[in-house]
């Protein structure tokens, strides 16, 4: 049974527009990415004092189940280069699954629709891009809605220069 699953991706050190492009082909061993966002400038949350990321939003198409997928997510970081020294800290590359179909997944090492991801623009300015109609399974709410309920701050801009090279229909 294949299941719709977004997910974010950020990377604040080295080459982070191409960290993207290798986690994108990365993901498509895990199932068909189905559509990509464009890449997002952003400012650090939580943790200010580093580099800015850039950020995207990847639409999977998977027969993984939540837990497969989780460890394949983290085998891919690690392959990337990823090195967990500094919670929230720099990054080569960050992906987290943000939703699983309509599914709310409260397991250890798993929380689906991701915790967070409605107080961050990061991850809503990509997301509404791709899934904007999309409803979370929470807050019955779209990711426009959310997005257009956040707050003034978190700066995001899109990188006009930048359209993902893996980029599919969306």
């Amino acid at each position: 049974m294949r299941k719709l699953v977004y997910l974010s991706l950020g990377s604040n050190l080295g080459k982070r527009a191409e960290n993207l492009e290798r986690a994108i082909s990365g993901l498509k061993n895990l199932g068909e990415v189905v559509a990509v966002s464009s890449f997002y400038e952003t400012e650090p949350v939580g943790v200010t004092a580093q580099p800015w990321f850039v950020n995207c939003a990847v639409k999977l198409e998977t027969e993984k189940m939540p837990k497969q997928l989780l460890t394949a997510v983290k085998d891919l970081e690690q392959q990337l280069g990823r090195r967990r020294a500094q919670k929230n800290g720099p990054r080569t590359i960050d992906l987290d699954i943000l939703l699983f179909g309509t599914s709310i997944i409260d397991t250890q090492g798993l929380i689906v629709p991701h915790p967070r991801m409605h107080e961050r623009r990061f991850v809503l300015e990509p997301l509404a891009e791709i899934a904007g109609e999309v409803r979370h399974p929470v807050f019955k709410r779209t990711i426009k809605e959310l997005r257009d309920a956040l707050p003034p701050g978190q700066a995001v801009r899109r990188l006009a220069d930048h359209r993902p090279a893996a980029r599919a229909g969306g």
